[in-house]
């Protein structure tokens, strides 16, 4: 019988390699092969950025059993709660601008091809507290 926590562990290192591959491809892809991706990543029913929240919640649910019986701090259950917190406020933000990344995904052609360069913009950013 294979042991669920080796497979686990293997599984998350296996995701952490392919997000590095896929950040390798992103690298070298063109703007509306990025936009694509991360649309997809940043889907907030099926993205990886929701599949990660979610992975960060349970973790502080389980992981406060351990701070209960003093084998870790209970600061570590709260840093995970509160950084699942923080990534749902993130997923959030990025949620308003997912139409703009589908509209960059599908490049237009033809006619409808923009014939001047945008310009640069003012970058705004905005905090939540």
């Amino acid at each position: 019988m294979t042991d669920p926590a080796g497979d686990a562990l293997a599984l998350a290192e296996d995701i952490a390699q392919r997000l590095g591959r896929l950040n390798d491809h992103l690298t070298h892809a063109p703007p509306h092969r990025v936009a694509r991706v991360l649309g997809t990543v940043l889907d907030g029913d099926r993205g990886a950025l929701s599949r990660m929240t979610e992975l960060l919640a349970t973790g502080s649910y389980f992981i406060r059993h351990h701070a209960r019986t003093d084998a870790l701090p209970p600061e570590v259950p709260l840093a995970l709660g509160r950084a699942c917190n923080q990534l749902h406020d993130v997923s959030l933000d990025l949620d308003e601008h997912l139409p703009d990344l589908r509209r960059l995904a599908e490049p237009p052609t033809g006619a409808q091809a923009p014939s001047v360069k945008p310009g640069a913009r003012d970058m705004v950013v905005r905090r939540r507290r």
